[in-house]
């Protein structure tokens, strides 16, 4: 990839680290702090993005800080259970029941619906496409839970992207405080990898992949591109994009893989705040993590 190119990934990054979204969004977030990521800005930025066929780094701020990630560690489960039904272990066709406990609120679907069950695929295609809260746990329950899904992460080389436990409503002193944590290197890692075909087997990375084409949840990095957030499995204008996203009260994060007519990359980018002391603090997020997808969207279509 051309110097020019990385340039201009580079340039938009250097733009958050300083807080420059700040300014453009308004008033009433900004904030002077010594951490780099942070620096003269709201939002703590954490950004990796690679071209996933040559492994060059084409811009990076605190991409190996481990921080909280809301949904994204739900990539992993996928992982876990494509591997389950490739190997013969699981059947595609099984209908899970939830329990009291998988029962929660917030994203998904399936709470909405009044079946009682659904099967293996269904919920997979379920987490996939709209970070299905229930169906997640109810998946997590059939692979035998976080445990197992970290050792089959750590069995397949995947670092520093974790899944700590079920979707809660309310976390206790006893639960895990978050839902998942990673880093923006390990995650723009695992994406790439999945590009490639090389987590866990061509077969299983590129079943992960097709559910992850489903994702409806634009609104980040991939909202620069233009696609239909219900129907952007196939190039549009030459464009290919899957994606995870995770959203908290005060986390935002998108990973995924933008291919183009000019070039391909991987990305992660992270951004994390305090509701309390930074008001527009989720405007200025949602804006710079629009400003790198715009900056990708020149890389892999040129101009």
């Amino acid at each position: 990839m051309s110097t020019s190119v990385s340039t201009t990934v580079r340039d938009a990054v250097d733009e958050l680290a300083a807080g420059t979204m700040d300014d453009r969004v308004g008033d009433g977030a900004h904030e002077h702090t010594d951490d780099p990521a942070h620096a003269g800005g709201a939002v703590r930025w954490a950004v990796h993005v690679v071209d996933p066929g040559t492994g060059d780094i084409l811009a990076s701020v605190d991409a190996d800080r481990v921080q909280r990630t809301a949904s994204l560690g739900k990539v992993l489960l996928l992982i876990e259970v494509a591997r389950l039904l490739h190997s013969g272990e699981l059947d595609g066709s099984q209908q899970l029941v939830p329990r009291a406990e998988d029962l929660v609120a917030d994203s998904g679907l399936w709470r909405h619906l009044a079946t009682a069950s659904l099967e293996v695929l269904d919920c997979a295609a379920l987490v996939g496409a709209f970070s299905d809260n229930l169906a997640t746990n109810v998946l997590l329950h059939r692979v035998g839970g976080a445990h197992a899904v970290a050792a089959a992460a750590a069995a397949a080389g995947i670092d520093a992207v974790a899944l700590h436990g079920p979707v809660l409503d309310h976390r206790g002193p006893e639960d895990p405080p978050t839902l998942s944590t990673a880093s923006a290197a390990g995650l723009a890692t695992l994406v790439g990898r999945l590009h490639r075909g090389e987590v866990v087997s061509r077969a299983v990375s590129e079943q992960v992949v097709g559910w992850l084409s489903l994702n409806a949840d634009l609104s980040m990095v991939a909202s620069a591109f233009g696609l239909d957030p219900l129907c952007h499995g196939d190039p549009d204008r030459g464009v290919r994009l899957w994606n995870k996203t995770g959203t908290i009260a005060d986390v935002r994060g998108d990973t995924g893989v933008v291919t183009g007519p000019r070039g391909c990359v991987a990305y992660a980018v992270l951004a994390e705040w305090d509701d309390r002391t930074s008001p527009a603090a989720r405007e200025i997020a949602l804006a710079g993590m629009a400003h790198v997808g715009t900056a990708l969207r020149r890389v892999v279509e040129g101009g």
